[in-house]
């Protein structure tokens, strides 16, 4: 692809995304990503043990010491547990297109970075972080140009002895078709001559909803069983030699 065409793509894929988080603001109910709302706290419990799991077998911990960067930071509700986690909070960068996000992610941990930047084209020099972080954003990049532009950049700015981790959905939302999921085969395709620990994840987020009010331990044996798991978890180092979770 040249660079006059991927430079279209990126800005129609930009827009997309845009309009997507508006549509979003305004059709999703104010609670559904509320702590206060059991099946939301069940699934940010869930994400925050997978995570914390795959950082102490891949022997990520313990983590002070290292700068990690979000791409898609949202809110900013990673960025603030890695700092529970021990990376000190000017330590911690995040970037979004949203600036209401942002907003919030500045307010939630006060000393981490949080910009407006370009996922395909970070404006830091190789090699910058420890650790790159990426949730729930590869799938919403709908076009394979631009997701292996962003994969390519992540790839850039983290260390040779460093790590990418990644958090998102390995199968396609048949209910929204603004997101696509990323299967197993595409992953290492995103990340050529990586040595990658995957692990599958995180009970279906509609069925978490509909058991957790009523039948909470039967959604944390699901849960635990991976039975209905719809997303990976993984730890992408730039070089071989590292078991496999």
């Amino acid at each position: 692809m040249t660079r006059e065409s991927l430079e279209s793509v990126r800005q129609r894929e930009l827009a997309r995304v845009r309009a997507e988080y508006a549509r979003r603001q305004q059709d999703v109910p104010a609670d559904r990503y509320s702590l206060a709302n059991p099946a939301h706290r069940f699934l940010h419990d869930s994400q925050n043990h997978a995570l914390d799991q795959v950082l102490e077998v891949a022997g990520l911990a313990p983590l002070a010491g290292k700068r990690l960067l979000e791409v898609g930071c949202g809110s900013g509700r990673w960025l603030a547990h890695f700092a529970q986690l021990g990376i000190r909070p000017n330590d911690l960068t995040g970037i979004d297109l949203d600036l209401g996000r942002l907003r919030q992610a500045r307010a939630s941990t006060p000393d981490a970075a949080a910009i407006t930047a370009d996922a395909s084209r970070l404006p830091w020099t190789d090699g910058c972080f420890d650790l790159v972080l990426q949730s729930t954003v590869m799938t919403s990049i709908l076009d394979p140009a631009l997701r292996t532009a962003i994969a390519a950049e992540m790839m850039r700015v983290v260390r040779a002895d460093g790590a990418i981790l990644w958090y998102d959905f390995r199968v396609d939302n048949p209910r929204n078709r603004q997101v696509r999921g990323v299967r197993r085969r595409e992953l290492h395709g995103l990340f050529p001559r990586c040595e990658i620990m995957v692990r599958r994840t995180t009970l279906a987020p509609p069925l978490a909803r509909l058991l957790v009010p009523r039948l909470r331990a039967v959604a944390g044996l699901l849960d635990r069983l991976t039975l209905f798991a719809t997303h990976d978890i993984a730890v992408i180092r730039p070089h071989d030699g590292h078991p496999s979770i």
